[in-house]
This record gives structure tokens, C-alpha cells and sequence, in this order.
């Protein structure tokens, strides 16, 4: 190894490397001759191997392009895993025991396609990019018009010794890589939308757009799941309510999907303090009965002020006027709570007369 001293590395035949039975014309890279180099640190520094044997710079050169190729593989298998495999389907991994087919095959083809990137460009940064040691003296945070032109010089000695523009295949390969890494990310947004067999066939505006709510369901309370009659709410009460085959709906969908978009609230005052409503006579004897679902985000609302007839979501502060129709009176709610339609049976017991008129929770974006 030679003596090293502090100096210009871009003079330096051998790039700072301490090898100095090889002559320049020997190495595998060409040395850089621009402006910008930072001086050789003094410590003694063995080269590699692909520093001045050109089959090994070659032999690094087609491991860092077959590891771009195959992440671009790997987003190829990616989209086919994802198109071909059923995603209701189960594949047993020793350790892991049953997962889904289609998660495991996204994960792993994913996994393998950012791994190969990642270990493409430490590669390519250990065997083919310099790894001399430069010494840079501190200097003030200021930059002066100097230092910014010695930046830019810099900038050009990082792009001539990382090869970028010597390694062509390298280079080719590694944007072809980065153009199809984002390939998944768009694929994948279709998850957003995965049908069930309870939901096959319907589209997300129809799912959304309905609840278990139809005409003459009976009103059962949220918890004791009993019937209520118009006499059990007082004036100024308030009951959080659901439909009473929510249940049966929950065990068959095996998801709370359903009770999350029916539930209500039932309040109660004087009929000649209602103001408003979204349909006529949608009250019984001054009962209405709204969403339990923000409109802004779906947060559960059950904050009633009675004196006021304001329903306050927690959440964001959004405040609904029940008496003047559910209308939006403060906060970043855009649209009133949907009002549900009520009446009695002929058994006395508080019933839906119809469905909700209007999507409940927060827009969406076929509603805007």
C-alpha cells in the first residue's frame, strides 16, 4: 500500500485507494478529472476487487441489473397474484398455520420487489461506486456563492463516479424498476372494493345508500333489544335504537357493517316546538327519529341538549338542529343528520314507515 496524504483525489491515479502497483489505466472505472474533489483522508486503503479488474466491475454490474429485473418480476407476479388467485382462498404456511392465499402471494412479491431495489443499490453502492475516504472541514451554515458553485461541482464528481451514466444497463434497469414499484400501490387500490357473497352484485353507492331499515320494522332498543312504545320516551328523553333484525343481519354478514349504518336515536318534545321536518308527518306525537352517524366523519352522536333541541357530535363539535329537520348549525358537518321516517303498529309499538331517504354518515365519493 502507498503512503497517503491529504490531497486532491480526483488527482489521484488510483482514486485514494492505497493501490499503487496499479497503474490508472488499469482500473475498471475512469477516473474522474472534473472539479469538486474532496482530499484523500491519511489512512492507509485496500482497493476492491471491481475497482481494478474489469470482469469483476462487469460480474457486479450484471448482479445489480438482475437484481433490478428481478424486482420488475416481482411487480409482474404481484398483478398476476392478484388478478389469478381467489382472494376467499386459504394456503397452510408451516409456523403460520392457515392464511389467505392471495395476502401471502401480494406480500411476498411486493416484499421481494422493494427487497430487490433495496439490495440492487447497496450492491451497486459497495462494488462499483468509490469508497475512499474524503475529508470535509466544517464550515459555517451559510452558504456562499462559492460554496454554492462547489456544490454544483460536487453534485457533477457524484454523478460521474456513481457511473449513472457509464452503466447503462444498470441504468436502464433501475428506472425501468422504479417505474413499475408504484404499479402496485395503484393496483391495490382496488381492495377499497371487495365484494362479499352477501354484497356480490351490488355497488358501493348501493351499499352505502341502504340500511336494514324498511318499511314496518319494528324500533328495539340498542341493547335490550326490546320494542318501544311511544309512552316509554319522555319529553326530552332520548333512546339509541336499532332495527330488530340487526342481529340476524350481524350473524349472517359476520361484520357490525349493518348496525354501524341503521343505528338511531329517537328523541322526543312538544309537536309545536318541531320546526321542520325532511318528509311530512315523518314524527309520531312529536317523536323523531334520526341517524345516529355523523355526517362528517361517522362518529356516533348521542349529545342532546333539549332546552335547544341541538345534537352535538363529540368529535368535531358538528351541531344538528332536530327540531329544524336535522339541518347542520355549526361545524364542519356539510349535510343534516338523515331523518327516519316513524309511525306505531297495530300492536302500539314504534315502527319505520320507510327506509331513510338519503345515504347515511359521511359523504362519499359518488355523492360528493
Amino acid at each position: 500500500m502507498s503512503d497517503l496524504s491529504t490531497r486532491d483525489s480526483a488527482n489521484t491515479p488510483d482514486h485514494g485507494h492505497g493501490h499503487g502497483d496499479v497503474p490508472a489505466d488499469d482500473l475498471a472505472r475512469p477516473l474522474y478529472e472534473g472539479p469538486g474533489g474532496l482530499p484523500a483522508a491519511d489512512i492507509p486503503h485496500r482497493p476492491r476487487r471491481s475497482d481494478f479488474d474489469p470482469k469483476a466491475a462487469r460480474r457486479a454490474e450484471r448482479q445489480v441489473s438482475s437484481l433490478f429485473l428481478l424486482s420488475m418480476l416481482m411487480v409482474v407476479l404481484f398483478i398476476v397474484a392478484y388478478v389469478a388467485i381467489d382472494p376467499q382462498a386459504d394456503i397452510y404456511i408451516p409456523m403460520f398455520g392457515e392464511v389467505g392465499y392471495q395476502t401471502f402471494a401480494l406480500g411476498l412479491t411486493f416484499g421481494l420487489g422493494v427487497f430487490c431495489i433495496g439490495a440492487g443499490a447497496i450492491q451497486w453502492a459497495k462494488k462499483l461506486m468509490p469508497d475512499v475516504e474524503v475529508v470535509q472541514e466544517r464550515h459555517s451554515l451559510a452558504s456562499t456563492p462559492h460554496e454554492d458553485e462547489e456544490a454544483a461541482e460536487q453534485y457533477e464528481r457524484g454523478k460521474e463516479e456513481s457511473g449513472f451514466a457509464q452503466y447503462k444497463i444498470i441504468r436502464r434497469t433501475l428506472i425501468a424498476a422504479l417505474a413499475l414499484f408504484p404499479i402496485p400501490l395503484v393496483v391495490m387500490l382496488r381492495d377499497l372494493w371487495t365484494p362479499t357473497e352477501t354484497t356480490a352484485g351490488l355497488s358501493p353507492v348501493e351499499l352505502l345508500s341502504t340500511t336494514a331499515w324498511t318499511e314496518g320494522m319494528p324500533i328495539v332498543t340498542d341493547g335490550t333489544y326490546a320494542k318501544i312504545r311511544p309512552e316509554d320516551i319522555p319529553v326530552g328523553g332520548l333512546v339509541s335504537a336499532l332495527p330488530e333484525d340487526i342481529m340476524e343481519i350481524q350473524e349472517e354478514e359476520h361484520n357490525l357493517n349493518a348496525r354501524g349504518k341503521a343505528a338511531i336515536i329517537l328523541v322526543r318534545m312538544e309537536p309545536d316546538e318541531i320546526r321542520a321536518q325532511q318528509g311530512d308527518g315523518w314524527d309520531y306525537q312529536g317523536i323523531l327519529a334520526y341517524s345516529k352517524i355523523c355526517t362528517h366523519v361517522g362518529c356516533p352522536i348521542a349529545l342532546y341538549e333539549h332546552r335547544t333541541h341541538h345534537l352535538l357530535c363529540p368529535c368535531h363539535q358538528s351541531t344538528f338542529d332536530l327540531a329544524d329537520a336535522g339541518n347542520v348549525i355549526f361545524g364542519p358537518a356539510a349535510r343534516r343528520m338523515p331523518q327516519l321516517p316513524i309511525g306505531v303498529n297495530e300492536e302500539g309499538f314504534l315502527v319505520a314507515k320507510a327506509p331513510f331517504a338519503e345515504p347515511v354518515g359521511p359523504s362519499f365519493w359518488e355523492r360528493g
